[in-house]
């Protein structure tokens, strides 16, 4: 079996919410995220993180990711996030999330204090993830360095909503410009997926905000699995499942992606560099696609 850890949907829930953290821990995301920053009311933010100290320590997340967003580094609030939380229940945490990350120099700064958190509560220093999250065109600029800065890196996310408004695009709909000729986001997001690409960890597109709109979210998740994203945000359960569908392989082409691993594997045993299956040529490139694709099925429950 594979040992990939799949992030097709990232459930955000607030923190603030018992009652949705309750059910994010039911849930079929493979990652939920309990948060702190855009979710919650700045005067809410440090009465939110005893509830979420609670849901972590409580509920059952074992088969699934589970993080909590931290408040930026130009917020006030960012510093308790990072000791309150991971001091009482670090344990059970596998990644912050980092919002507005600009530079590679933030993501020193959030590892910093992580590690002397964890080492002052008896923790594995460095056990806890980073993801950062890539939403102005700073961030865009320096998402290479980004994601480079740390061997803590587990994804790096765009957030489509505050790139909008830094980069001062139409409209209030968060990831919705179906007037525009093309994919909107296809730069930003071939940005962040070739920079998570190079540094070996995976690229997560933000949210779609129109819960009603089921098309609209499956088109959206579509195109960023196009670009090469291995999964995207839910704001609601309902996204869920199309989430999950949408960035996990079709049984057909997981079939045929195990064929081909398995005829190239026989071929590289007798000494030959190219084997054809089902009448198309197999090589190395299209060995690495289809390993990607069978431990992506493997994974997932398909194969």
């Amino acid at each position: 079996m594979t040992d990939v850890t799949l992030r097709r949907t990232q459930l955000a829930t607030p923190a603030s919410d018992e009652k949705m953290m309750h059910s994010a821990a039911d849930s079929d995301a493979d990652e939920v995220f309990l948060d702190l920053e855009d979710s919650v009311a700045p005067n809410a933010k440090p009465d939110a993180r005893a509830p979420l100290i609670k849901a972590a320590r409580e509920e059952d997340w074992s088969d699934k990711v589970l993080s909590f967003r931290m408040n930026g580094i130009d917020t006030k609030w960012w510093y308790d996030d990072l000791i309150t939380v991971v001091g009482e229940a670090g344990e059970f945490i596998d990644d912050i999330i980092v919002p507005k990350v600009k530079s590679a120099s933030d993501v020193h700064t959030v590892e910093n204090l992580l590690a002397q958190v964890e080492e002052n509560n008896g923790l594995e220093v460095g056990g806890i993830g980073l993801e950062p999250q890539i939403e102005d065109g700073e961030g865009i600029h320096n998402v290479h360095d980004i994601a480079h800065a740390s061997d803590r890196l587990s994804s790096i996310i765009f957030g489509p909503g505050d790139y909008s408004a830094a980069m001062g695009t139409p409209g209030l709909d968060i990831g919705q410009f179906p007037e525009y000729p093309g994919h909107y986001w296809h730069h930003a997001l071939s940005e962040c997926n070739s920079a998570a690409k190079s540094a070996g960890v995976p690229c997560l597109d933000g949210p779609y905000a129109d819960i009603e709109d089921s098309d609209g979210f499956r088109e959206s998740a579509e195109n960023a699995n196009m670009i090469g994203c291995d999964g995207k945000w839910a704001i609601h359960p309902s996204q869920i499942e199309i989430g999950n569908e949408v960035f996990a392989p079709d049984p057909e082409t997981a079939e045929r992606a195990k064929r081909i691993v398995d005829a190239y594997a026989e071929a590289m045993e007798e000494g030959k560099g190219a084997v054809s299956v089902d009448g198309q040529m197999v090589d190395e490139a299209t060995n690495k696609m289809a390993q990607d694709i069978v431990e992506t099925a493997e994974a997932a429950g398909i194969l």
